[in-house]
C-alpha cells in the first residue's frame, strides 16, 4: 500500500485508508509523538460538531437583530445563496462605512498547511476588495514582540530564530534556570507543523551531562518528573521581584561582569542604581522574599550558583502573559547581562525554550515561500488582545508602542479558522460586547462558541480533507499532506469560498491569478525548488514529492549562539538599538512616559495577585493543555478522556482541597467578579497550595444559573482579566487572575456545546 502523510501543528503522521477507514500513526522518526494527535481523527469525524452546510442565524436573517447567544437558531442555505448574502453584506458595509468598517482579526491555528491557511486566504481576498482593519501581534507573546525591538533591536521572530541551539545548552550549560519551566505540554506544537519532538531529549542530555535544572514556576510539573529538577515556586506574577533580588545579590557580592556591562549594554548604571535602592528600597533578597513568598536564603543561594556556574536563563512565553509582562522578560535579560554570559556556548538568555518545538532546534533556518497576501489598503489595526475594548469603545483612545491611537468602529467582524471565545479573556464581557457589530461572519469546520455567535457561518474543510504542504522553516523535512477524508457535508476549502466571494465582488482574477488550489500547490513547490537550489541542494519534482509524501532536507544541522557576533565585537556588529547595545534602560520607552512601563525593568504590583488577596482566594494559572491545541480537538477522545463528569479538570494541592471542602472527582465552581466555571477536581502536591491550574480550551458552554454567568464546561477565560499588560504592548494578561472555589452542590447541567445548535 502506498503511504500517504499528513501534518498538523502537533506533528506529522502516516495515513492509511480513506474516509471511515482512515487511520493515523505518528512518524517512526518522532521520539515523543504528541498526545494531541490521538484525538484529531475522531474530532474531525464528529458529526455532532462539524458544520455541514452554510447557515445564517435566524434572528439576523429575518430582522437583522444582534442577539448573538450560543443557543441561537440557524437556517441552512444553499452555497450560492449564502455567498450572495455574504458578498452583499460586505458591499453594504463598504458603501456605508468604508473598508475601515471591516475588522478581520481572524486569529487562530486552523491548519499547519502552507496554502490552506485560513488567515492568509481571508486576508488575500479582503485585500483585493479594498482592505480591512487587522490585529497586530499575538496572544502568545505580544509583550515580547513590542519590547524586544526597543531593548535588543530584534523582532521577536528574529530573537527566537537566533536563540542558542539546544546541543550547546546540553553540552556546555552547568545551570539552567527555567522561569515558567519547560513543559512537554507546550513543546508539542509548532506553528507550521513538525516531524519530530526533541525538546525533552535535549533536556535529558543536558541532565546526563551534569547540568542542574531549576524550575521556577508555581507548578513543579512544568518540568518532567524524571529529571528531578529543583523546584522554586514563587507567587505567580512576582518573578520580576525575584529576578531583581538575584541581580542585587550579584551586584552586592562583586559577581557582576562589569566589562560585559560596559562593552555590551546601555543604561547599566541606571539599572544598578534602581536595584541597589536609589528609590529608597534596595531590592534585596529579604525584600523579594516577602513579595514572592520564598525564603530569602534560597534566593541568595540561587544567585551564588548562577554567578559561579555557566548559566542559561530561560523564560517561557507565559512569563510575559501577565500584568507588566514586558518588565518580567526585560528583567530576565537584564540579569543575564549582569552575569555577563550572553554570547557564550550554552549560556546567557533564551526566550521560548519549550513554548514551541522549534525554539532552539539545531537545524538551519530556510525561508520557504508562501502565498502572497497582497497589500492592505487600510492601515488601521488594533493590538490583538484588545478586541473587547474596540467593540466597547469605538473612537476610544489608547496607547501602543509610543503612539496615541483610537479604536476603529467595527461594523462587520469576520473570523476565519479561529475562536476568540476560547483564547480571549473575560468571556462574559466579550459575549456581551460581541452583540455590538452589525454583522459577524465566521468560517470554520466546527460549531465552536464563536461560530454559534455568528450571523453567517460558512463551513470549511478540515486539514484532513484537502491536499496541502507542510513547510516549516526549521524542520528537517517537507511533508505532502494528502486528504484522507472526503469533505464533510457541503464544506468547501477556504480558497474556494474566498474565490466564490471574489467572483461576486469583481476581484476573482486578482484573487486566484487564474490558478486552482492544485496550481497554487505546484506554484509553491516551484518556489521551494528555487529556495533549495539557492541553499545548495535540490528537491524532487512535484509529482515525485506527492508520491513519496516526505522529502528530507540534506545537511540541515546548524548550531547557533545568540548574539555571539555582537558580543565578540559590539562595534562591528551592533544591536539595532539607539545605543547599538542591549538597553537596560530605554530612552525611547522613557519618552513615552507610560506609568505602567518604566524605562528599566522595575517591580510593579500586578492588578491582582496573592500579595493583596482576600482570605481563601487562589491564583488561577491557565496553561496549554496536554490533549488539545488551545481548543482544537476538545471533542476528540484524548481530551474527553481527561474530563471529569464531562468537565475540564483542575489541579489543586491536597491541603487546598481540604480547606475548601472538595475531594478528587468532585465538581467545583471557580468564580470571581468576571464569571465562573465548573471544573472537576484532581489533586497534586506539585502545585503551590494558593494556586489552581485549569487548562485552556474547553469549549465555552455559557449558562446563567441563579443570576450568575458560568461556563458549565470549564473554560478558565471566564475568569481571566481583560486589560493590556502595559500601555507599551497592550498584550494579554491571562496569568493575572484571582478566584474563589467552592464545591458545586446543585444539579449538574448537561453539556450542550458538543452538539449542533438548532438548525432549520
Amino acid at each position: 500500500m502506498t503511504k500517504k502523510y499528513t501534518a498538523a501543528h502537533w506533528g506529522a503522521y502516516e495515513a492509511r485508508g480513506f474516509g471511515a477507514d482512515a487511520e493515523l500513526a505518528p512518524l517512526p522518526r518522532d521520539p515523543h509523538p504528541s498526545t494531541i494527535g490521538e484525538g484529531w481523527l475522531d474530532a474531525m469525524q464528529d458529526n455532532g460538531v462539524r458544520i455541514a452546510r452554510p447557515a445564517v442565524r435566524k434572528g439576523w436573517l429575518t430582522k437583522r437583530d444582534r442577539q448573538r447567544a450560543g443557543d441561537a437558531e440557524f437556517v441552512e442555505l444553499p452555497w450560492d445563496e449564502a455567498l450572495d448574502l455574504t458578498a452583499g453584506e460586505l458591499q453594504r458595509v463598504i458603501d456605508t462605512h468604508g473598508n475601515a468598517g471591516i475588522f478581520a482579526g481572524s486569529y487562530g491555528w486552523a491548519s499547519a498547511g502552507r496554502f490552506h491557511h485560513a488567515q492568509s486566504q481571508l486576508r488575500r481576498f479582503l485585500n483585493t476588495i479594498g482592505g480591512y482593519v487587522t490585529a497586530k501581534n499575538t496572544y502568545s507573546h505580544a509583550a515580547a514582540e513590542v519590547l524586544w525591538p526597543h531593548v535588543i533591536g530584534q523582532t521577536n521572530r528574529t530573537f527566537q530564530d537566533g536563540v542558542t541551539s539546544w546541543p550547546l545548552v546540553a553540552d556546555h550549560c552547568e545551570l539552567l534556570v527555567a522561569f515558567g519551566g519547560i513543559s512537554k505540554r507546550a513543546a508539542q506544537v509548532a506553528s507550521s507543523g513538525t516531524t519530530m519532538h526533541q525538546t525533552q531529549d535535549w533536556l535529558d542530555r543536558a541532565a546526563k551531562n551534569g547540568c542542574r535544572i531549576v524550575n521556577v514556576s508555581p507548578l513543579e510539573s512544568d518540568m518532567a518528573h524524571h529529571m528531578h529538577a529543583e523546584w522554586i515556586g514563587p507567587r505567580p506574577g512576582t518573578d520580576t521581584a525575584l529576578i531583581l533580588a538575584l541581580a542585587h545579590e550579584t551586584f552586592s557580592n562583586g559577581w557582576a561582569d562589569r566589562k560585559f556591562l560596559q562593552r555590551c549594554t546601555h543604561g547599566a548604571e541606571a539599572f544598578e542604581a534602581y536595584v541597589m535602592g536609589v528609590d529608597g528600597t534596595p531590592k534585596t533578597a529579604d525584600w523579594a522574599a516577602t513579595i514572592c513568598d520564598l525564603p530569602a536564603d534560597r534566593i541568595r543561594e540561587l544567585a551564588a550558583r548562577m554567578a559561579k556556574h555557566r548559566t542559561m536563563i530561560s523564560m517561557s512565553w507565559s512569563m510575559q502573559r501577565c500584568d507588566h509582562g514586558e518588565l518580567t522578560i526585560w528583567a530576565g535579560l537584564s540579569l543575564a547581562c549582569v552575569l555577563g554570559q550572553i554570547g557564550q556556548p550554552g549560556t546567557g538568555f533564551a526566550f521560548g525554550y519549550g513554548s514551541t518545538e522549534p525554539v532552539g532546534r539545531p537545524h538551519r533556518l530556510i525561508n520557504w515561500p508562501s502565498v502572497p497576501q497582497g497589500q492592505n489598503p487600510v492601515d488601521d489595526f488594533i493590538p490583538v488582545a484588545r478586541i473587547a475594548d474596540m467593540l466597547e469603545q469605538p473612537g476610544g483612545a489608547y496607547t501602543y508602542d509610543g503612539d496615541h491611537r483610537t479604536y476603529p468602529d467595527a461594523k462587520l467582524v469576520w473570523w476565519s479558522g479561529g475562536n476568540p471565545f476560547h483564547h480571549h479573556q473575560d468571556l462574559q464581557r466579550l459575549d456581551r460586547l460581541w452583540r455590538k457589530p452589525e454583522t459577524v461572519v465566521v468560517m470554520d469546520h466546527s460549531w465552536t462558541a464563536t461560530a454559534r455567535r455568528a450571523d453567517i457561518v460558512l463551513p470549511t474543510t478540515s486539514a484532513l480533507e484537502r491536499d496541502d504542504l507542510m513547510i516549516n522553516r526549521r524542520d528537517t523535512a517537507l511533508v505532502y499532506m494528502s486528504a484522507i477524508m472526503p469533505p464533510f457535508g457541503q464544506a468547501r476549502d477556504d480558497y474556494e469560498i474566498c474565490a466564490g466571494l471574489a467572483e461576486r465582488m469583481g476581484t476573482h482574477a486578482a484573487f486566484t491569478q487564474g490558478r486552482t488550489a492544485r496550481d497554487w500547490l505546484t506554484w509553491l513547490w516551484d518556489g521551494c525548488e528555487s529556495v533549495a537550489t539557492a541553499n545548495g541542494f535540490t528537491l524532487p519534482d512535484f509529482e515525485t514529492f506527492q508520491q513519496n509524501g516526505i522529502c528530507d532536507i540534506p545537511a540541515s544541522d546548524e548550531t547557533r549562539i545568540h548574539l555571539s557576533d555582537f558580543v565578540a565585537d559590539p562595534v562591528a556588529h551592533p544591536c539595532n538599538t539607539p545605543s547599538g547595545k542591549i538597553e537596560l534602560k530605554s530612552e525611547a520607552i522613557a519618552a513615552m512616559q507610560l506609568a505602567d512601563c518604566p524605562p528599566i525593568a522595575a517591580w510593579q504590583e500586578p492588578v491582582e495577585w496573592l500579595g493583596d488577596a482576600a482570605p481563601g482566594q487562589l491564583h488561577l494559572v491557565s496553561g496549554q493543555p496536554n490533549t488539545r491545541l488551545h481548543a482544537q480537538n476538545d471533542n476528540g477522545r484524548a481530551s474527553r478522556a481527561e474530563k471529569i463528569q464531562g468537565r475540564e479538570p483542575c489541579i489543586l494541592h491536597p491541603d487546598t482541597a481540604r480547606a475548601h471542602g472538595v475531594s478528587a472527582g468532585d465538581i467545583a465552581l471557580v468564580e470571581n467578579a468576571r464569571g465562573g466555571c465548573l471544573v472537576g477536581v484532581t489533586l497534586s502536591e506539585k502545585i503551590r497550595p494558593d494556586c489552581i491550574w485549569i487548562a485552556t480550551g474547553a469549549w465555552l458552554d455559557l449558562r446563567v444559573i441563579d443570576g450568575a454567568a458560568i461556563c458549565i464546561h470549564g473554560n478558565p477565560n471566564m475568569l481571566t482579566y481583560d486589560k493590556g499588560s502595559t500601555g507599551l504592548s497592550q498584550g494579554n494578561i491571562a496569568h493575572t487572575a484571582l478566584v474563589k472555589l467552592r464545591k458545586w452542590d446543585k444539579p449538574l447541567p448537561a453539556i450542550t456545546v458538543h452538539a449542533p445548535p438548532p438548525l432549520s
